[in-house]
C-alpha cells in the first residue's frame, strides 16, 4: 500500500493532512521561517538553511527573501538559480529547475492542485510535476501551472499565467501565456 507521500509525488489523489506530510510540511515552515526572518546574505548560515530546506541543488542558489514553498525537498534546481522576493513554489510534485535560470519577483509555480469534483476535494487533493528547462528567464508576477512543462531558453513574461507547455526558445507572454516568437539565437 503507497503512502500518502507516494500517491502524492506519483500524481494520483492524496489526502494533504496525513501525519507523514503535515511534518514535512511543518519542518519547512521552520526552516522558512529562520530564512525570511534573518537579513539574508550570502553566509554558511543562509546556506545551511537553504541545503537543508532545498537539498537537491546545484551550484549558486539564490533566493532572495522572503520565499515560501510547501516541502522544498521536492524541488531540484540546477547551477546558477535565482529566485527574486515573494516566490511562492507549491511542490507538492517534483518542480525541476534547469541550470542559470532567474525567477522574477513575485513567480509563482503551483505543483499542487484540487481535484474538479467537490465531493473527492473535500478530502484528496492532486499535484503534478512543473518542469522549467536550463537558460529561462521568468518575468515577475508569472503563474506557473500544473503539470506545465517550460522549454529551454525560454523568456515569459511579466504577469503571465503558464496553462500549456512551451516549447524551447519561445518568447511566452499573457493570460493565459502563448508563444509569440522564437528567440532562437536571439541577441
Amino acid at each position: 500500500m503507497p503512502t500518502e507521500q507516494e500517491k502524492m509525488l506519483a500524481g494520483e489523489f492524496y489526502a494533504a493532512f496525513d501525519p507523514e506530510l503535515l511534518a514535512a510540511r511543518t519542518r519547512a515552515k521552520r526552516l522558512l521561517h529562520r530564512l525570511n526572518v534573518t537579513e539574508y546574505l550570502v553566509t554558511d548560515a543562509s546556506r545551511k538553511i537553504l541545503a537543508e530546506l532545498i537539498p537537491h541543488t546545484g551550484r549558486n542558489l539564490w533566493v532572495e527573501p522572503p520565499f515560501h514553498c510547501d516541502y522544498g525537498s521536492h524541488i531540484y534546481c540546477g547551477d546558477n538559480v535565482y529566485f527574486n522576493v515573494n516566490c511562492v513554489v507549491l511542490d507538492a510534485a517534483r518542480v525541476t529547475i534547469g541550470s542559470n535560470v532567474l525567477f522574477g519577483p513575485g513567480v509563482q509555480l503551483y505543483a499542487a492542485t484540487h481535484p474538479l469534483d467537490a465531493a473527492v476535494r473535500r478530502s484528496l487533493e492532486l499535484a503534478l510535476p512543473i518542469s522549467i528547462g536550463d537558460d529561462c528567464w521568468l518575468g515577475g508576477g508569472t503563474i506557473v501551472c500544473p503539470g506545465v512543462s517550460i522549454g529551454a531558453g525560454c523568456v515569459i513574461g511579466a504577469g503571465s499565467v503558464v496553462t500549456k507547455d512551451i516549447p524551447p526558445y519561445s518568447l511566452a507572454v499573457g493570460n493565459p501565456a502563448r508563444v509569440v516568437r522564437s528567440i532562437a539565437n536571439y541577441n
